[in-house]
């Protein structure tokens, strides 16, 4: 009788784990709509508490960290530096690194580990802008190697080429007792080849990249602006008058390019606009 007793303990134990199981699970995703309710509403700091609580309900979960993790970085402002504003950065980081942790490939983590990167980069100076573009960089060539199809993450990989090559051909112009708008290319031959030493092959793989981006969607026009740049910055590492000539034309292009399909696209969204008012 006592074994008897002692297995139905046992089963009732184990059932009553199971169902308490359940109603976690069950209490985790209702907690996970509300997070995402409040998220939608921009009411962030309400969403980070309910995506918690669902982590700590259900931790496997699948979305609410990623939630979280998102709910922090929507309010971290970049170049502010306020203590409460460091930390939002930090924690969106924390729970981003948790989430590559179970799955190294989840793109909207490699996307906003990217993203944190390249913006940060922007308030730094010199060398850390460079150490910090050179992060961006990595975590976007993990985003397009787990999703081959992402068109921001080449573009941003050539973005960050551009970002990169300009100071220095900046600085070498300057020392060449250059103005901004004299045609190339770089005057001082020695400065002109320790640049290309230094950069030609970034430049190349950012203008391979931005026609990455291009070739996913042909109508990216900020894509066409950076084309543009490069070509045109790459256009000072030119042998000579003829060849500098022939880069700035083609960069040209694409600046026109860009122009064209940037108006395209407004004139696409009026229209879209107007047609939905008459349906009104």
């Amino acid at each position: 009788m006592r074994n008897t007793t002692l297995l139905t303990a046992t089963v009732l134990a184990g059932a009553l784990t199971i169902l308490g199981t359940g109603c976690n699970k069950l209490k985790s995703r209702d907690d996970l709509n509300k997070g995402v309710t409040a998220y939608k509403n921009a009411k962030y700091n309400d969403a980070v508490g309910f995506f918690k609580e669902a982590i700590d309900l259900d931790p496997d979960n699948p979305n609410a960290r990623t939630y979280l993790a998102t709910a922090y970085m929507m309010q971290w402002i970049p170049g502010a530096s306020s203590p409460e504003n460091l930390q939002f950065a930090a924690q969106a980081r924390e729970e981003f690194n948790k989430v590559l942790e179970r799955d190294p490939k989840e793109t909207v983590a490699l996307a906003s580990m990217a993203s944190l990167a390249y913006n940060e980069a922007d308030q730094l100076p010199g060398d850390q802008k460079a150490a910090k573009f050179d992060e961006a960089a990595g975590w976007y060539t993990k985003l397009v190697t787990a999703d081959p199809k992402s068109r921001d993450g080449y573009y941003s990989l050539g973005a960050i080429a551009q970002k990169k090559f300009y100071p220095a051909l900046m600085l070498a112009r300057l020392n060449a007792s250059m103005k901004p708008d004299d045609p190339g290319p770089l005057k001082d031959k020695k400065a002109k080849a320790e640049l290309a030493a230094k950069f030609g092959s970034s430049v190349e793989e950012g203008l391979g990249n931005l026609k990455k981006s291009l070739e996913i969607d042909p109508e990216n026009d900020d894509a066409m602006a950076y084309m543009n740049l490069l070509i045109r910055e790459r256009a000072d590492l030119a042998d000579d008058s003829a060849a500098y000539k022939a880069q700035v034309a083609e960069a040209d292009g694409w600046l026109q390019k860009a122009l064209d399909t940037k108006k395209l696209k407004q004139d696409k969204a009026e229209k879209k606009t107007q047609g939905g008012i008459q349906q009104d």
